[in-house]
């Protein structure tokens, strides 16, 4: 048996049912390459009671973690939830082609954090992901903003999620650059650090009060408002 784990967005977010089948498991493996972690595996492994090990990209693309599951039970545990924020759909077809049974325990992710901003869910547009630079190796992918003007196309309000381990200084100058190329006035933007934790914030400001802002801690993600409702205005305006 195959568990594909949400964790939910802070130490204690996995869920009883969750938690429940990973104390069923002989071995338990952690995703640690699709977002900074606001807790440590070792605090993690503490609270599940669990001896935990990292699984890495190659790791988990390999699929070896599947043949374990013919012989004993197994989860892997996904920051926020397995099938929102990251998709694991390769891992279960896999499981089906391998007649391997394969649960996925749900919890709250960065779709359900967003909220707390005041913006009306449906009305975000698609998910945009913002990669790491390597201007020594001409390494500057804009098209994310692509993503952004679709969605500034039809009013809609935009999620950017920046890749694992960049400083949001670095993010938020990629995110000017960008904006510059594709000729998107950038006004107010709304960050949210670490939501659903104890040191969560959100911060609703233009990108000139805090583009020299260095204090903002990881996981984060950017919103570009889109058409706003006068009620989400209202509650963002509070969190100026």
């Amino acid at each position: 048996m195959l568990y594909i784990v949400g964790l939910g967005l802070n130490i204690k977010g996995i869920s009883r049912e969750g938690m429940e089948a990973v104390k069923r498991c002989k071995k338990v493996y952690l995703e640690n390459y699709t977002v900074n972690l606001p807790y440590s595996i070792d605090e993690l492994s503490e609270k599940l009671g669990k001896k935990i090990s990292p699984a890495d990209r190659s790791f988990v693309e390999g699929l070896e973690f599947i043949d374990e599951a013919k012989r004993k039970d197994v989860a892997l545990l996904v920051y926020g939830s397995p099938l929102t924020a990251t998709t694991h759909i390769t891992i279960m077809q896999e499981c089906k082609a391998s007649k391997i049974h394969c649960q996925f325990i749900y919890a709250a992710s960065v779709i359900d954090g967003v909220a707390e901003t005041g913006l009306q869910l449906y009305k975000f547009g698609k998910i945009a992901s913002m990669p790491k630079w390597d201007l020594e190796k001409n390494y500057a992918p804009e098209s994310f903003m692509e993503i952004v003007k679709e969605n500034q196309s039809i009013g809609a309000h935009s999620l950017i999620l920046a890749d694992i381990g960049m400083n949001f200084v670095v993010a938020l100058e990629q995110l000017r650059k960008a904006a510059e190329t594709y000729k998107i006035k950038l006004n107010k933007l709304i960050v949210c650090q670490q939501l659903g934790t104890k040191r969560q914030k959100i911060m609703y400001r233009s990108i000139s009060d805090i583009e020299d802002f260095s204090g903002v801690k990881k996981p984060y993600c950017i919103i570009i408002p889109g058409k706003l409702h006068h009620v989400e205005l209202e509650v963002l305006e509070s969190y100026n």
